[in-house]
């Protein structure tokens, strides 16, 4: 096998043509290729080139601004952005919401899967997610803004069922971060939190005819590597970066934790439950759902608690919790670290953690509920105009045997107070979240009554089922008025269930409920 090619990121970057296809890799503050970023950003600034670039990124990536995708906002820097997730590169999605660039915003696990397809020069990804969301054709095509006019996502018939076709993405160049290199050019990834999609955006560039760059910490002797270990061939490899130290973290700027890795264990001891609140009350209602041996996906805010509860408990070991980017088991991180777990018991490619999650692996999804509507349509992706992204979160809902949705009944400003077994509202939150229309739709309320799907949409208040005819109110807090706290709250009218019941006063009572017995 012929030597490992070690070259600097300038000599990478001056690589990358106008008007090329390229991905970078990153999953929220992990995995970032940001020695490379960094250089073509560098380049562009200083010559003006490459032009017109086609920015396809599966997950957020960044820390904010002039991090991550933020690398390429630039005017004339880029044409296209594809993007799972806008709201980590706010220069960027300031770009695509003002028009200056067509922008694309497709699901996440939907794109892993792309590259896999592009790298078996395949037309397209053929699958149902995102049917009757706002990706379908009939809807909005997944289109961020008016100067997007090209149709990527085609709505086909096959065998009698409806899918969509994501049209393949063969990318021209792709920036990937590993650990080690041996000197042949294979590549390792052993100190990264997940594996994301390394492997897959190997083989699509190669493949392609294009550019596969990784850089690494260290470039190690031939042989050194545990094949095991090796994601990335190095038959694959183009070029082999040595990373700026301050380019090597785990986490940006935060170093390596062995224990996402599965290098050490770490004890996790009793965990400090959290205090009896808003979000604390829904996530004791929704842990009275845990099904023991259930494969559960958790969401970002409000859902987050589900597991402190369920700890708190003593029925954290009912559930295996597992995260898109490839972690399966151990605790799932959010924040900054959303990306692994801490003692993780297998970490998957990307890729296959979304066909997992697309077959209907998942038992139970709890996710977050930023606004929902009369049909049981659930928007968490576009507000007032401004594009924060899917992620995962039309995979995992659209596909998970059971969805529940955690939110506070109202936002901005509400005030509860709580512990004695009732619910005080003691400051009414002046945003509405049960709304007649959503501004977009990120799930689809029709589409998974069509299906049989189970959904259930539980607050600090309320608890509601969607059903054929709707949504049904099944549950309201202990202290709570029907109509003056709930109904008049709602821009549409919800069923209220002839045997309305009180949710439980253990959910309010500031003490531990019992829930193992």
């Amino acid at each position: 096998m012929a030597k490992v090619n070690i070259i600097t990121a300038a000599e990478a970057a001056a690589q990358v043509p106008d008007g090329a296809i390229i991905n970078t890799e990153g999953f929220v503050q992990g995995g970032l290729a940001e020695t490379l970023n960094k250089a073509l950003e560098a380049r562009f600034l200083e010559t003006g080139h490459p032009t017109d670039l086609t920015v396809f990124t599966v997950a957020g990536q960044g820390a904010g601004v002039g991090t991550g995708s933020d690398h390429f906002a630039h005017p004339g820097m880029i044409k296209r952005l594809i993007a799972g997730h806008y709201n980590l590169a706010p220069t960027l999605k300031a770009m695509a919401i003002n028009g200056e660039i067509e922008a694309y915003n497709l699901p996440q696990g939907t794109m892993a899967q792309m590259l896999r397809d592009a790298a078996g020069k395949r037309p397209g990804t053929i699958t149902h997610v995102g049917l009757n969301t706002y990706v379908d054709p009939r809807i909005e095509g997944a289109k961020v803004n008016s100067k997007t006019t090209e149709d990527i996502v085609k709505l086909i018939e096959i065998e009698g069922e409806e899918k969509l076709l994501f049209k393949s993405q063969p990318l021209d160049v792709t920036f990937i971060r590993g650990t080690y290199a041996d000197e042949n050019g294979n590549i390792s990834l052993e100190h990264e939190a997940a594996t994301l999609d390394a492997t897959s955006l190997a083989q699509c560039a190669h493949n392609n005819g294009g550019k596969v760059f990784v850089q690494v910490e260290k470039v190690v002797a031939a042989g050194a590597l545990d094949p095991r270990l090796v994601k990335i061939p190095g038959i694959y490899v183009d070029g082999v970066i040595i990373a700026e130290d301050d380019d090597n973290d785990q986490i940006y700027k935060q170093g390596y934790d062995p224990s996402m890795t599965g290098d050490i264990r770490v004890p996790l001891g009793s965990l400090e439950p959290p205090k009896l609140d808003a979000k604390k009350i829904i996530a004791r209602r929704a842990a009275m759902e845990l099904k023991e041996g259930a494969v559960v996906n958790l969401g970002i805010g409000v859902p987050e608690f589900v597991s402190a509860v369920a700890n708190e408990e003593g029925i954290g070991d009912f559930m295996t919790l597992t995260v898109e980017a490839g972690p399966v088991g151990g605790v799932p991180q959010g924040g900054s670290r959303f990306i692994g777990s801490v003692n993780p018991e297998c970490i998957l490619d990307q890729p296959y953690q979304f066909d997992f999650y697309d077959g209907g692996g998942i038992s139970q999804a709890f996710l977050g509920l930023a606004q929902a509507d009369k049909e049981g349509n659930l928007n968490v992706s576009k507000f007032s105009g401004n594009i924060a992204g899917c992620g995962g979160f039309i995979n995992i809902s659209q596909n998970a045997q059971k969805v529940y949705y955690l939110g506070t009944f109202t936002t901005k400003g509400l005030k509860i107070a709580t512990g004695d077994g009732k619910l005080t509202i003691t400051q009414e939150g002046s945003s509405l979240k049960f709304v007649d229309t959503v501004e977009q739709i990120t799930f689809s309320g029709p589409y998974a009554v069509k299906v049989g799907q189970p959904v259930m949409f539980i607050t600090e208040r309320a608890v509601f089922k969607l059903t054929d005819k709707g949504l049904v109110l099944t549950e309201i807090a202990p202290g709570i008025d029907l109509q003056t706290q709930v109904l008049d709250l709602m821009e549409f009218a919800p069923i209220v269930a002839d045997d309305l019941k009180l949710m439980d006063a253990r959910i309010f009572t500031d003490a531990v409920m019992g829930l193992a017995k």
